[in-house]
């Protein structure tokens, strides 16, 4: 392993090793992958600005230490790729929009702080939709669009495609996301890799918008998260990632681990949540695939029904268009007419609701998750599809039932975001020639159930990254 050029297709865990054993240099790996970025970006436009004087300097420091005898952090030497709305102390947190092209952090928010406190290395920013709530195709009026590796033709997904892709290339071993409702999950799953969507509470983030605090629904949904090509390197992420910071009261000190089952746990299975009768034979055999892997590993299955399921989307929506609704006179004045579109079709299905209706959902929301809890009490697991359709094409909806026909089929990731469980999406192959994967959602603060879960259907149905992009789909 004497070339850089062999090692931006290494996985994270891999590559930390080779770096902690001095077999390869930190600078090594930095160079790989900036030279990976260099031949592979302008094909995919995922990267938006490099971090490439900071990443040598700390490729650097991270040699330094090793020759000095101290003991490295469990990734160092690990290239991540940090998304337009993450805080990087230096760098300008755009959220893709004209309006916030000046504005530089102080600070890294705390997951970048702890990604760097385990030795890891941001290596460039990463694109995403205008202010994270232009719909789910990867598109921004400063950095324009990203394009899926598999097909040029279908989205690489959004809000956090640009990391997905970024990782899907090995362009950076790690990403770091965010989710509100799929946005870590389905670009995941469309680009071929794993991601994890963890506990509300679970990592410490800052998504302050300059320096105005987050509203109820903007602080209970949105959290940060990792995509990696595997679900070793996910777990390595949460492991570091995982734990209190002053900078986030909402951050809990609950165990990386729960107790540790006797025997496999039960999985539920949803193939169709809600019954809306769209899932596409494909979905339906990603799905049936995870399920066997965990079958064969030991674990029931059964089907089942999602609880709860319309209280779960309605209240979502009340929550966070209501909201919107107040701040949308400022907000719209930022976006251009494609990427406010996404919100004002939104609105149409989930309209504001007064102050009472406001309060009386946030009652909701806690019978729904207490329904949930009592579903994981009986089934620990639950297998679904991230979506119940394959890659839909880069397509901006321009009418309510186009906008619908887009996000319907994602429901599940909206209502797991609402009610804060952890989720992981993790591929199952492909099907003609487009990736297709599934998540395993587990109760509150079990990311490790969701993790060995992931893992023993990735252990059977392998793992899809990293590749060149294609100039047209395969298959």
């Amino acid at each position: 392993m004497g070339t850089t050029s062999e090692l931006w297709a290494l996985e994270a865990s891999a590559l930390a090793k080779l770096v902690a054993s001095g077999e390869v240099s930190a600078a090594q790996a930095v160079e790989a992958h900036l030279e990976r970025i260099a031949a592979v970006n302008p094909r995919v436009n995922a990267v938006t600005r490099l971090l490439e004087d900071g990443a040598r300097q700390a490729a650097r420091e991270t040699d330094r230490r090793r020759a000095a005898g101290e003991r490295l952090g469990p990734l160092a030497g690990v290239p991540f790729t940090v998304k337009e709305n993450i805080h990087v102390a230096g760098s300008a947190t755009t959220h893709g929009v004209p309006y916030f092209r000046d504005w530089v952090a102080k600070a890294d928010a705390p997951p970048v702080r702890r990604l760097r406190a385990a030795g890891a290395i941001p290596i460039g920013r990463t694109n995403m939709p205008d202010l994270a709530i232009a719909g789910v195709h990867t598109v921004s009026q400063l950095f324009g669009d990203t394009v899926n590796p598999w097909d040029p033709q279908r989205t690489p997904g959004g809000t956090s495609g640009g990391d997905a892709v970024a990782v899907a290339t090995g362009m950076a071993a790690l990403g770091l996301g965010n989710d509100s409702g799929g946005s870590i999950r389905n670009p995941a799953t469309f680009n071929g890799v794993a991601g994890l969507k963890p506990s509300y509470g679970r990592f410490p983030a800052d998504h302050r918008m300059t320096d105005q605090e987050p509203v109820l629904g903007h602080q209970l949904f949105p959290v940060d998260g990792p995509l990696a090509r595997s679900v070793a390197d996910l777990r390595a992420a949460y492991e570091v990632l995982a734990g209190t910071d002053p900078q986030d009261p909402r951050a809990v000190p609950a165990p990386l681990y729960g107790p540790r089952p006797e025997a496999p746990v039960r999985v539920g299975v949803v193939t169709d949540p809600g019954g809306r009768g769209d899932v596409h034979p494909d979905v339906r055999t990603a799905i049936e695939a995870a399920a066997a892997a965990l079958e064969d590993a030991g674990h029931p299955v059964e089907e089942v029904e999602v609880p709860r399921m319309q209280d779960a989307l309605d209240g979502y929506g009340a929550l966070l268009r209501t909201e919107f609704s107040l701040a949308w006179p400022m907000l719209r004045r930022l976006l251009t007419d494609d990427s406010a579109r996404h919100i004002e079709l939104d609105t149409r299905r989930h309209p504001a609701v007064g102050l009472e209706e406001y309060v009386r959902q946030t009652g909701v929301r806690l019978g729904v998750q207490r329904a949930w809890a009592r579903f994981f009490a009986r089934c620990p697991l639950l297998l679904g599809p991230v979506s119940t359709q394959p890659v839909p094409e880069p397509v901006v909806p321009r009418t309510a039932e186009e906008h619908d026909a887009m996000m319907t089929p994602m429901r599940l990731l909206t209502a797991t975001t609402y009610v804060g469980v952890p989720a992981v999406a993790v591929p199952t192959g492909l099907a003609a020639g487009l990736p297709q994967g599934v998540q395993v959602v587990a109760g509150m603060y079990r990311e490790d159930l969701c993790l060995d879960a992931a893992q023993r259907i990735e252990e059977r149905l392998g793992v899809l990254a990293p590749l060149d992009p294609r100039p047209h789909r395969l298959g």
